[in-house]
C-alpha cells in the first residue's frame, strides 16, 4: 500500500472542479454569478463548439484590481464573507472560492479585468493550473474572461460530455434563466461567431418572458405579488392562468432571491395550488419570483448549488400554496358568468369552428378504409370528435356482428350513455369510449405504409427553447414520414404545413409541443417503434371528448359500436374502464324475480 502524501494544489483544485465545474454550462453558470455580483448591467456570453473549445463571459461591472485579481484564483479567496458565521447572510449567489481556480485548473484561462481607480488593467493566463503570465494590458472598467479546451487535461471528465448541439441547449437555456431573474441586466449570447439570444434591459418581466419563452406563452399568464411581513416573505412574479398547463416542468421556474433554483417545496406548493384547476398530470408554467430574508434559505448545500434549503420549509410551502391559491381565486369569473370546465390542453383549443383543411396525400388501398372516420373528426371542432356512422368501413361490420348488439336509451349527466342489450343494461362512459376508439385507429394508421395528411390553409409557426428544438430536430424526419409536415423556419422555428389526418388543426401547437417533451424524456423514437407510437397515441387522445360536449345520439350510437369492434374495448388507453354492465339476472335477483 502507498505511502499517505498530500495532495498538490493544481491535482486538488482539478478534482474539486469536478464537483463545481461538470459540465460546460457550469462554467458559464458560475462566471455569470460573479458577473451579476459585481454589478454588471450588461453581460455577454459567447461560446464555440458547446463550450468544449471556448466560452467567453464579458462584463461591464466593478472589476478587479491587479491584487485582487490575482488572489481570485487562489482557493477559498472570496469577497463575500469574512468569518463563518457571515454564512447565514449572504446575499449574493454564494461565497465559494473554489470556482475560478477549478476552471483555471481544467483548462486554457484567461482573465482580463480592470477596477475604477487604475488606468490600466490585468491580464492573466493559466493553463491546466499553472500560471503561465500576468501582465497589464488595456481595457474598459469590467471583467473578460475566456475559457478555453475545458477538461483537455482532463480527460475522464471530457469523455462524460453530450454532444455538442445539447451543450449548446444547456448553455443558452442556462443564460435564459438568468435573463428572467434579472430583467434589469442586458443579455447577449453568441454561438460560433452568430447571435442565438440578445435581450436589453426592461424592468416589465412580461416582456423579457415574451422575448425569451414566446408571446403566446407570456399572454397565459398572470401577475402575483403577495407578501407577509411578519416572516419576511414575498412572492411576486408571472404564473399561469387557470386551465393553462404544459405536460413538463420546464416552464415552471421558481427562484430564490433572483437565483434560478430546483425547489421541491416551491415546486410541489405550486402544483398544490392548482390542483383541481389543471388537468391532472400537466403543469402550470410560472415564473416566481421568492424574497426571504438570507438566514432563513441556506444557498450551499449543493457544490453547483443548484438547490437551497430552507430553514422553515414548512412555513415556506404553506406562504406559496397561498399565494398562489389566492391569486388564482381572485382571478375566478363572477358568478354571474357559466362555470368553465379546465381544458386538457390549453384555452385555445375549446370547440370553435375549424378552417377548411384540403387532403394533399393520397392514402394507399390498405389504409383508406381505417382512416376515413378520424380525418372526418379532424376537420370538426374538438368537441366532436367522435364521428358519424357513414364512413366506417364495412369490413368491420362481420366483428361488430359477433358482439351483442346494443341498442341507445339515452345518454346521462353528458358523460355517460345508457344501453340496453340483449344481456342486460350497459352504462358507457362516453370519454373513455372515444379515447380507446381513436387510440386504436391512430396506432393503425402509424403501421399503413402511407399515412393521410391534411394540409393547412395557413400554416402554424411554433417557437421552441434550445433543448425541445434539438429534440425535435433529430426527429422531424420520421415525424414527417407520419403524416406531418415540419419544417425549421428560423433558429428555434417551426413551420407546420401538414398534419396527420387524426389530428385537429386547433390540437396541433399543443399536441407537438407535448410531443416534443416526450421527446426529450423518452429518446430517439426509431429504437423504440411501436412502443413509442403507442405513447403518442395516447398523446393525441387526450384532448378527446369532454363532459359538457354536445353529441348528437347517432354519433353514441355509432361510438358503442366502433368500441366494440376494438382490440380492447373493455379500458381506455389509460387503462379506465369504458363501460359497466349490469345483467338481466342481477336486474332480477335484486328486483324480486319475475311475480
Amino acid at each position: 500500500m502507498s505511502s499517505i502524501r498530500i495532495l498538490s494544489d493544481r491535482v486538488a483544485n482539478q478534482i474539486a472542479a469536478g464537483e463545481v465545474i461538470e459540465r460546460p454550462v457550469a462554467v458559464v453558470k458560475e462566471l455569470i454569478e460573479n458577473s451579476i455580483d459585481a454589478g454588471a448591467t450588461r453581460i455577454e456570453v459567447e461560446f464555440r463548439n458547446g463550450g468544449k473549445s471556448y466560452i467567453r463571459i464579458e462584463d461591464n461591472g466593478k472589476g478587479m484590481s491587479p491584487d485582487e485579481a490575482s488572489l481570485s484564483l487562489e482557493r477559498h479567496a472570496t469577497s463575500k464573507i469574512r468569518e463563518a458565521s457571515d454564512l447565514n447572510e449572504v446575499s449574493s449567489f454564494g461565497f465559494r472560492g473554489e470556482a475560478l481556480p477549478s476552471i483555471a485548473s481544467v483548462s486554457k484561462f484567461t482573465m482580463r479585468t480592470r477596477t475604477e481607480g487604475w488606468d490600466h488593467g490585468t491580464e492573466i493566463l493559466i493553463n491546466g493550473g499553472k500560471l503561465i503570465e500576468k501582465k497589464e494590458c488595456g481595457m474598459p472598467i469590467g471583467t473578460v474572461i475566456e475559457v478555453a479546451n475545458l477538461f483537455n487535461s482532463v480527460p475522464a471528465r471530457r469523455k462524460f460530455l453530450k454532444t455538442d448541439p445539447t451543450e449548446t441547449a444547456h448553455i443558452t437555456y442556462n443564460t435564459r434563466l438568468f435573463a428572467v431573474a434579472h430583467p434589469n441586466v442586458a443579455f447577449r449570447v453568441l454561438e460560433n461567431g452568430r447571435t442565438v439570444f440578445q435581450s436589453p434591459a426592461c424592468e416589465n418581466l412580461r416582456d423579457r418572458i415574451a422575448e425569451i419563452w414566446g408571446r403566446a406563452l407570456a399572454d397565459d399568464l398572470m401577475p402575483v405579488d403577495v407578501t407577509d411581513a411578519k416572516r419576511g416573505f414575498r412572492l411576486t412574479g408571472l404564473t399561469a392562468k387557470p386551465g393553462v398547463g404544459r405536460s413538463t416542468r420546464r416552464e415552471l421556474v421558481t427562484l430564490v432571491n433572483r437565483r434560478p433554483v430546483d425547489s421541491r417545496t416551491l415546486g410541489f406548493a405550486v402544483l398544490d395550488a392548482y390542483h383541481g384547476r389543471i388537468q391532472k398530470g400537466r403543469y402550470p408554467p410560472a415564473f416566481l419570483f421568492l424574497e426571504i430574508q438570507p438566514q432563513d434559505v441556506d444557498v450551499n448545500v449543493h457544490p453547483a448549488k443548484r438547490e437551497v434549503r430552507f430553514r422553515d420549509d414548512g412555513a415556506v410551502r404553506r406562504f406559496v400554496l397561498s399565494a398562489v391559491a389566492d391569486t388564482l381565486a381572485a382571478a375566478r369569473p363572477s358568478a354571474s358568468q357559466a362555470p368553465v370546465e379546465p381544458p386538457t390542453q390549453t384555452e385555445a383549443i375549446r370547440p370553435k369552428p375549424a378552417p377548411a383543411i384540403a387532403q394533399t396525400t393520397a392514402p394507399s388501398p390498405r389504409s383508406t378504409s381505417a382512416l376515413r372516420p378520424a380525418a372526418a373528426t379532424a376537420t370538426q371542432p374538438v368537441a366532436s370528435v367522435i364521428s358519424t356512422p357513414a364512413a366506417e368501413p364495412k369490413k368491420a361490420a362481420p366483428a361488430a356482428a359477433k358482439a351483442p348488439e346494443w341498442q341507445f336509451i339515452r345518454r346521462l349527466k353528458q358523460r355517460y350513455a345508457l344501453f340496453e342489450t340483449p344481456r342486460g343494461l350497459v352504462m358507457l362512459h362516453l370519454r373513455h369510449a372515444d379515447q380507446r376508439v381513436r387510440f386504436e385507429r391512430i396506432c393503425k394508421d402509424f403501421k399503413q405504409e402511407s399515412v393521410p395528411s391534411q394540409r393547412l390553409l395557413i400554416p402554424t409557426t411554433i417557437e421552441f427553447e434550445p433543448l425541445a428544438s434539438e429534440a425535435l430536430n433529430q426527429q422531424l424526419d420520421l415525424l414527417n414520414q407520419q403524416g406531418f409536415e415540419i419544417e425549421a423556419f428560423g433558429r428555434h422555428f417551426y413551420r407546420v404545413g401538414a398534419l396527420p389526418a387524426w389530428l385537429a388543426e386547433e390540437q396541433a401547437e399543443s399536441f407537438i409541443r407535448d410531443l416534443v417533451d416526450m421527446i426529450r424524456q423518452r429518446g430517439d423514437l426509431r429504437k423504440q417503434s411501436e412502443i413509442a407510437w403507442q405513447a403518442i397515441a395516447r398523446l393525441a387522445v387526450e384532448g378527446s371528448h369532454q363532459r359538457n360536449d354536445a353529441i348528437a345520439d347517432a354519433s353514441i350510437q355509432q361510438l358503442a359500436n366502433d368500441l366494440l369492434t376494438c382490440e380492447t374495448p373493455h379500458t381506455s388507453p389509460f387503462g379506465k374502464p369504458t363501460f359497466s354492465e349490469i345483467s338481466w339476472n342481477e336486474w332480477s335477483r335484486r328486483l324480486g324475480g319475475e311475480g
